[in-house]
């Protein structure tokens, strides 16, 4: 490689650094083979000189029924409209200032989708087209996301529908109808409508946090939090609501170390998980607060929280599918993404959690959030 020179003040030569050179796959010491993507390469005359192994997966065709041929027969795409991709492109004889093909949907004979860019090399900005560089990608992880969001749009569908249809027909019986009831019939169907209009806002408020873990916006607002005594509001919303105080045990290991969290948050996250403890499980429901270990001895990097019951537990197979969408413990209602929120919020603080078997043969969650204090108390 030559190394280019200049002329400094006074006549003397500068060594200037070589200009870096970027070589093809072969030249870099990279297999086709190995890339990731299909990758199809034309020469000048259009006739096709690489077809690697992702491209033979992509296509269903193998290479050695390609390679010589020319690129619009060994690779013929169509456009969602059913016209001839190559021949609408013309990347050969087309606009001399083209270089390239940005992704988009085609199709290959017998209508699979694949995602399709291209690259067309040229020795000079405006010369002719020395190769074409392919690259295919399968749909299938957009096609898995698309059904994701079509599941999603239909569950929240599906849930909206009855608690709508509750609240239309009892607001217009009791408007078409107001006389003819007593007020114990009223305060009934009026608490009715009240409950459902909650549970649209809870449904509401669910589809926010989505999109907000999704996009990387969920916003965590720290302030100093007493974790123990969270757990312990939670524990007597539900003994004032009826059930046995015997039902659960609050275990705090002290000293906690000071935690700044999101309250609302955290309390949803604990409100989630008692929740499904008291819903789908059986026995004594045990919170255990205490401090999580660091890796430094003498410091606690935070707090572990684990709820645990003593019910059938959650099977091995489904555990690695807890805290995706959808996913349902049992068939008692609900819209499966709470956990998956649950996990996002924790996440969103700079914690984990996980799930398990508790040591009564129960479902067992254990969340750790880091003290997370702000810089000036440190």
């Amino acid at each position: 490689m030559s190394v280019g020179t200049s002329s400094a003040p006074g006549g003397r030569d500068v060594r200037r650094p070589p200009e870096p050179r970027y070589g093809d796959p072969a030249e870099l010491g990279i297999d086709p083979d190995e890339l990731p993507d299909g990758l199809v390469v034309a020469d000048e005359h259009g006739r096709v000189v690489c077809f690697n192994s992702a491209a033979e997966r992509i296509t269903a065709v193998a290479a050695q029924d390609v390679l010589g041929q020319r690129l619009d027969k060994a690779l013929p795409l169509e456009d969602l409209e059913g016209r001839r991709w190559w021949q609408l492109t013309d990347p050969y004889g087309g606009l001399a200032i083209r270089v390239r093909q940005p992704e988009r949907n085609l199709l290959l004979p017998g209508g699979r989708e694949v995602l399709v860019s291209a690259r067309y090399v040229r020795t000079e900005p405006t010369g002719p087209v020395r190769r074409v560089v392919v690259s295919l990608r399968d749909t299938e992880a957009r096609r898995r996301t698309e059904r994701s969001h079509a599941e999603l749009i239909a569950t929240v569908a599906h849930e909206l529908r009855s608690p709508l249809t509750s609240v239309k027909g009892f607001t217009a019986t009791l408007l078409a109808k107001w006389e003819r009831f007593t007020d114990d019939q009223k305060r009934l169907m009026l608490e009715t409508v009240d409950a459902d209009a909650d549970r649209v806002t809870r449904l509401i408020a669910e589809l926010l946090d989505i999109s907000r873990i999704d996009s990387g916006r969920l916003e965590v607002r720290r302030q100093p939090v007493d974790i123990g005594a969270a757990v312990g509001r939670h524990i007597q919303a539900y003994v004032a609501a009826g059930l046995s105080a015997d039902r659960f045990l609050l275990r705090i290991e002290q000293p906690l170390p000071a935690l700044w969290a999101d309250p609302d948050k955290i309390d949803q996250v604990l409100s989630n998980l008692i929740e499904n403890a008291v819903r789908h499980g059986e026995g004594t429901v045990t919170i255990d607060v205490t401090p999580a270990p660091s890796p430094r001895e003498g410091e606690d990097a935070g707090t572990s929280v684990t709820v645990s019951d003593e019910g059938t537990g959650i099977p091995e197979e489904s555990m690695n599918r807890v805290f995706t969408r959808f996913w349902r413990g049992s068939k008692r209602g609900g819209t499966g993404l709470g956990l998956y929120i649950v996990k996002g919020i924790v996440e969103a603080h700079g914690g984990t959690i996980t799930v398990g078997r508790a040591a009564g043969g129960g479902a067992q969650f254990r969340f750790t959030l880091p003290v997370a204090a702000p810089a000036y108390l440190t």
